[in-house]
């Protein structure tokens, strides 16, 4: 006997009465996930050896009223361009220039505010060719991450650099990520030198790799870029001349009297400790985390630095 239209309600009442308590009885709590060594952990067990010191003749002091920035070049995939800023650092051609853009998620962005009356270069260029890749046979470095990549076939770290390559064009390049510090340029890929810079402050814009020339990154200092106040023009510019951040000097490590360097060592990259730095945040343990990700991100993978003698 096929059951009449209250029935059928009944049945359904009755069973949706039953399915919390079923559902209940099939749900559980995840399993606590067992205690890890965490990324604090490996710093303090980490050795000397797990240790490289920025090289003064690579490392750049920017100088604004809130402090230093302390910027670690990388002449090994910018060649000419670390060679240009170097020579606009010995000419002080930065001095006096200003912080003039602060886009959020973006980039902060510094150099000559004056368009119209751009400063004289004394003995540096104003503008170079690209240097977007280099030969990947140049790269004496490379720590591939086992994990996997939207935007490269291969991507790792190179002395302390995210990169990433590709072996069938025999290219490699600087990755951007948090903290990279960039070369401006207009359309043409020849139309920057080193006059504008930027460190990005934003989320990582990954698809700019191969398009702009990447001559390092910030290794202490990025709160003070990353909270400046956004800029209202275009493309986070500010909109009147009082806004913008003065610099008051831009200086290499190595032409700074010892006494007043910031001595900073940047964990290898290569090494064991770094390994299980990855692996830290890669499989997080317990008891805070409930999950662990099996992945981490290039621009996502911490690379621990240090100020010695603190």
């Amino acid at each position: 006997m096929r059951p009449n239209h209250l029935t059928t309600l009944a049945i359904a009442a009755a069973i949706g009465a039953a399915l919390p308590s079923l559902h209940a009885a099939t749900i559980r709590a995840p399993a606590e996930l067992p205690a890890k060594q965490t990324v604090a952990d490996v710093i303090k067990a980490s050795t000397p050896a797990d240790w490289r010191a920025l090289d003064p003749a690579n490392t750049l002091y920017l100088e604004i009223a809130a402090g230093r920035i302390v910027i670690e070049l990388a002449p090994e995939f910018a060649p000419k361009h670390v060679a240009n800023i170097k020579a606009l650092v010995d000419e002080q051609y930065y001095d006096g220039l200003a912080i003039t853009r602060a886009q959020d998620n973006w980039v902060a962005q510094w150099g000559d505010p004056d368009e119209k009356n751009p400063r004289p270069i004394k003995h540096a260029q104003r503008t170079l060719p690209g240097e977007f890749t280099v030969p990947l046979k140049t790269v004496t470095s490379f720590t591939r991450l086992k994990d996997i990549d939207g935007y490269a076939p291969q991507v790792g770290h190179s002395n302390g650099f995210p990169s990433a390559r590709d072996p069938k064009s025999g290219t490699a390049w600087l990755a951007h990520c948090y903290a990279t510090v960039g070369v401006g340029r207009d359309v043409g890929s020849d139309s920057g030198g080193g006059t504008e810079l930027y460190a990005v402050i934003g989320q990582s814009p990954r698809h700019l790799d191969r398009d702009i020339t990447v001559v390092g990154r910030v290794v202490s200092g990025m709160p003070l870029l990353s909270t400046l106040p956004r800029g209202a023009a275009p493309m986070g510019f500010y909109d009147s001349p009082d806004k913008n951040v003065p610099i008051k000097s831009v200086r290499l490590a190595s032409d700074v009297p010892p006494e007043q360097r910031v001595r900073m060592e940047v964990m290898r990259t290569d090494s064991a400790a770094y390994q299980a730095v990855l692996e830290a945040q890669r499989n997080r343990g317990g008891p805070w985390s409930k999950v662990q990700a099996g992945h981490v991100d290039l621009c996502n993978a911490p690379i621990p630095v240090r100020e010695v003698g603190k």
